[in-house]
């Protein structure tokens, strides 16, 4: 398996305002497949074991593993710079892509990055120096049962769409239900162990869970659901693509756009959560654009033309090549800064992956082999211009990797898997990929 673990990028430099912004996916996505990952022991373990806020009451953030990094009522994120300027335009541009429809929700239609993590505020919201906790948007407090099967989320009076109606129970329980029931498929696989949701207030929702599901990660999956506004979809038919400008209550709203071409995202300047912790700091730019090209390199093109002012590289050979003096004489100006930025997220894997229902493949020595076989030092020289770094966890750069021998607490929990573990997981260290001399 190979990784980039730094993040190659590229920006113009006219005069813009810094700012902390975050594109971000949904929590709701990237716990979805945390779920899977433990699905194997999460009904091993009580609720209470692994979700600390369970039976205290109102609680103003929820983790996964432990005690939250910020207090009630803390001023901003640690990362967030509290004074940083307003203003200016932000702008990336995307290739191989397209887009005819605002409705991200739904099966059908293309629909334009970004619009659900710009326009959409979700009960709470995830910190990006914690990989594990959600802090109160929405919803100001939640309450989780002793025994983790349910969950109550208290919603902030102030809360407000675009169009300045308040956001009720009513609307999260509307967004739930619409969305298992008319939305994208993969919501109904991902919110399976989620029974219901149900208004006991206008300022109270309560979702109830399958008691026999793995526990942990729901609470904070459902709080990071998009809440939509009821009363817009009245009389409009959810399922369907639209390039209607959908109402939704976040920082930004969509502005100005060409389908296809670009999209603009609007801040929103009587944004009813700008004053939240989770938000002083952020949402700094005027204009989020997103520019869209046939292929990359119309893209890449369109970045040395000036087009659109940020992108990030993924390809070793272009950013190895593309990116010199000789090629791009913006960069021997000084009009364009190349940067490599060190990325602490947890990274993603690649790699060749066995179907262990083939008889060839079950014995682990053929799979070991042919993992031998693979020569990623050499790879990585004459192909990828050292420009890679191996994975050898799953969880690569994350709390989760394996390093060295299980230590005492992983051995505990190991130890009730022992018949079903492979000779050397309890007393050897974690398997590390071979090395040649390239």
């Amino acid at each position: 398996m190979t990784e980039e673990t730094d993040r190659p990028t590229a920006l113009h430099s006219p005069s813009l305002p810094l700012s902390s912004l975050r594109m971000t996916r949904r929590l709701f996505t990237g716990l979805g497949t945390a779920a899977i990952g433990t699905a194997a022991i999460g009904t091993a373990m009580l609720p209470g074991q692994l979700l600390a806020a369970a039976g205290k009451g109102p609680v103003h953030g929820l983790s996964a593993f432990g005690d939250l990094k910020y207090p009630a009522g803390f001023a901003h994120y640690d990362y967030a710079n509290p004074n940083a300027p307003k203003g200016g335009t932000w702008s990336t541009g995307y290739g191989n892509t397209t887009y005819d429809s605002f409705n991200s929700f739904v099966l059908k239609g293309n629909p334009a990055i970004g619009v659900s993590a710009f326009i959409y505020d979700g009960l709470m919201t995830s910190s990006a120096d914690e990989p594990d906790s959600v802090y109160g948007l929405i919803a100001e407090t939640a309450e989780l049962a002793e025994d983790g099967t349910s969950v109550v989320f208290n919603l902030r009076p102030e809360a407000r769409f675009h169009d300045g109606k308040q956001i009720t129970a009513e609307d999260v329980v509307f967004t739930f239900d619409t969305l298992i029931t008319q939305g994208h498929p993969s919501y109904r696989v991902q919110l399976a162990a989620v029974k219901s949701a149900t208004a006991e207030s206008p300022s109270r929702v309560r979702y109830d869970f399958d008691p026999n599901a793995p526990l942990r990660d729901l609470p904070m999956m459902v709080s990071g659901l998009p809440v939509l506004p009821k009363h817009y979809y009245e009389g409009r038919d959810f399922t369907e693509s639209t390039l209607d400008v959908p109402l939704g209550s976040g920082a930004y709203e969509i502005g100005r756009f060409e389908p296809g071409a670009y999209v603009n995202f609007t801040r929103v300047d009587d944004y009813w959560a700008k004053d939240l912790g989770v938000n002083v700091g952020r949402n700094n730019f005027d204009i989020i654009r997103i520019d869209y090209f046939r292929d990359r390199t119309a893209q890449f093109e369109g970045f040395k033309g000036g087009a659109f002012l940020f992108n990030e590289e993924f390809w070793s050979k272009l950013w190895a090549t593309g990116y010199s003096p000789e090629e791009f004489p913006a960069v021997a100006r000084g009009d364009v800064i190349t940067e490599v930025l060190p990325d602490e997220r947890p990274a993603g894997s690649q790699g060749y992956w066995f179907n262990l229902r083939r008889k060839k493949f079950q014995d682990a020595r053929v799979r070991e082999a042919i993992a031998i076989c693979f020569d990623f030092e050499w790879s990585n020289q004459r192909l990828f211009y050292n420009l890679y770094n191996r994975t050898d966890s799953f969880f690569e750069g994350g709390p989760m990797q394996a390093d060295g021998p299980p230590t005492p607490g992983e051995a505990a929990i190991l130890e009730k898997f022992a018949d079903k573990l492979p000779d050397g997981v309890l007393d050897q260290p974690a398997y590390v990929p071979p090395v040649t001399d390239g």
